[in-house]
């Protein structure tokens, strides 16, 4: 029979096995509390600008078009995504509450890419998009119907939870050593890695090969719409019309880059020459930043959607006029 002491100890060993601590940022009380305020209010502004601009199109029949649906699918996922992350991160700041369990680490890193791949397979989605209205302008209502853009949104976001699904079962199948602690906010895949007892290079070699080939693929797809996106541009003979024609690409112009550079920064490199609180800077940028930063960059500066809220604002809030009548 065992001790109570050995009790103890296997007790003890059974609860390190199957829960980390995550180690989020090493901050004094008052900067922490402080960071907690930011992340929260980024989460809010997130939800509230995404939330706005999937109720505005979807009120609004004049937004009923294959470029809008894109843009509320994108808003959709962007709460999904941030989601993912800022909830538990805000849990850590607030009541240093650093336990996740295994099972509920690894699905958090699921979710995570799976809804990261879901971006990436749209932003490629849209570009093409933008190619087709820029360089076919006359036939792009026949090529991008309401009916081939749903069923694009719906494979893209079939196969972003598809694509990582071996991955992720062969993370289920490390072993993992003390003293449990992810350096990172979130169970980010390369901070998981470094606390396993585990041989992981097959688990690197898959999981980087399957990174590579949804971030650099969908990459690639975008620079090869782009460059035929501008050279469309430079054969416009006005300058007006150049300019009215770059306007359009701009925004997701902006996003492309922000995402795929802080992407390939952290995925598309091996696991040994990453550093950890490199990671951490960079990975606040593509977890927390864009969702924040999307609505304002796509929707919120759009001219035809500001005047839907702006629209909406006058149903809910009548003016001073209409109240004296």
């Amino acid at each position: 029979m065992l001790t109570q002491a050995q009790k103890i100890s296997t007790d003890i060993i059974h609860v390190n096995q199957t829960n980390f601590i995550i180690v989020g940022f090493t901050l004094d009380h008052w900067i922490q509390n402080s960071v907690f305020l930011l992340f929260l209010g980024l989460y809010l502004i997130s939800l509230i600008g995404n939330l706005s601009i999937i109720i505005a199109i979807w009120l609004d029949k004049r937004l009923h078009i294959p470029m809008y649906f894109f843009l509320s699918s994108l808003a959709f996922l962007d709460i999904w995504f941030i989601s993912s992350t800022v909830p538990k991160l805000l849990t850590i700041l607030a009541y240093n509450n650093k336990i996740i369990s295994m099972s509920g680490c690894i699905l958090q890193l699921y979710f995570y890419v799976s809804l990261g791949t879901i971006e990436f397979y749209l932003l490629a989605v849209m570009s093409v998009d933008r190619y087709v209205a820029i360089s076919h302008p006359l036939r792009y209502r026949l090529i991008i119907t309401n009916k081939v853009c749903l069923w694009i949104l719906l494979l893209s976001w079939v196969l972003g939870f598809i694509t990582f699904i071996y991955p992720t079962v062969l993370m289920f199948g490390l072993s993992f050593c003390g003293p449990y602690e992810i350096n990172h906010f979130f169970c980010d895949s390369s901070a998981v890695v470094k606390i396993s007892c585990s041989d992981t290079r097959q688990f690197d070699m898959v999981f980087a090969s399957f990174a590579s080939a949804v971030i650099l693929g969908s990459f690639c797809l975008t620079l090869i719409s782009y460059c035929n996106i501008l050279f469309t541009i430079l054969m416009i003979p006005s300058t007006k019309g150049k300019i009215k024609a770059f306007s359009t690409c701009t925004s997701h112009f902006t996003v492309v880059s922000l995402v795929y550079g802080s992407a390939i920064f952290i995925y598309v490199r091996p696991v040994e020459s990453s550093s950890p609180n490199l990671n951490k800077i960079v990975a606040l940028l593509n977890s927390v930043m864009t969702p924040v930063l999307n609505p304002f960059i796509y929707t919120l500066r759009n001219k035809q959607v500001q005047q839907v809220f702006r629209e909406i604002r006058k149903k809910l809030v009548p003016n001073k006029s209409s109240l004296l009548k």
